[in-house]
């Protein structure tokens, strides 16, 4: 920073896209450097700056590759701080037909592939970068979902279930990270506009009190809230943001 403040640093996986676009866009213009993981390479249409030397190509499904990225991401720390990790990425598997997978359709290597990346990261990152995070008296937001506390009718079991295994992650790293000075929450999205959208959703949000879809900026300033100081004592919760669709 030009007038010698300490830039902040936001660590985010699931980068590329809805939400996780937003995050960083939302965070860069607040002027933080923003270290983005994602399984694909850096795209030259991402609109914010630093953006490629910030990447890293990582795939969280593999939980070697996961350890192994944390050591780049700790060199990559400029003073060896890190002041917030959103660990936003998640992934659903479909059938071949695009519809939801149960209990009993998911394949065991699904289920194995969903978990590693929507809760094992999780708990990877940020306990290899917990020194860092407490350099920081930084925050950790997890992204959830409505479907971790409910049936849906498009969200697979398996996706489900890591949900709600997140939810109960974050209570526990509440519990843990807090004498280091970081607090730890998570956000449930809902319905949001975004490009994996399913067929039909129009139907659930004909029943939302809201009567529209979120959009991906009105998530992204929540987490950013999450990691402000404005909720300096503010750990241990989960933020629903679906327009009263869990009521």
């Amino acid at each position: 920073m030009s007038n010698g403040t300490h830039q902040k640093t936001l660590l985010l996986t699931g980068a590329s896209r809805g939400i996780g676009h937003a995050t960083v866009k939302k965070f860069s213009a607040e002027g933080w450097r923003v270290l983005t993981c994602s399984r694909h390479a850096f795209s030259p249409h991402c609109p914010w700056p630093g953006g490629e030397e910030n990447h890293i190509q990582l795939d969280l499904s593999s939980p070697q590759s996961t350890i192994d990225a944390v050591q780049d991401i700790r060199a990559r720390l400029k003073g060896g701080q890190l002041d917030a990790l959103v660990n936003n990425a998640g992934i659903s598997p479909k059938g071949p037909e695009g519809e939801r997978l149960t209990t009993l359709t998911t394949d065991l290597y699904d289920w194995g592939q969903v978990f590693h990346v929507n809760f094992f990261a999780s708990v990877v990152l940020a306990r290899g970068l917990q020194e860092e995070l407490k350099a920081a008296k930084g925050a950790v937001v997890n992204v959830t979902s409505i479907a971790g506390s409910r049936v849906h009718p498009f969200a697979g079991a398996a996706y489900a279930t890591s949900k709600a295994a997140l939810a109960a992650l974050t209570r526990e790293m509440a519990y843990d990270f807090g004498p280091l000075g970081v607090r730890v929450n998570a956000i449930a999205p809902g319905e949001v506009e975004t490009s994996i959208l399913s067929p039909g959703t129009e139907k659930i949000v004909e029943k939302l009190p809201l009567q529209r879809l979120g959009q991906p900026e009105e998530v992204a300033d929540v987490i950013y809230f999450l990691c402000s100081g404005a909720s300096s004592y503010v750990s241990g919760t989960e933020i629903e943001v679906n327009g009263a669709q869990h009521v």
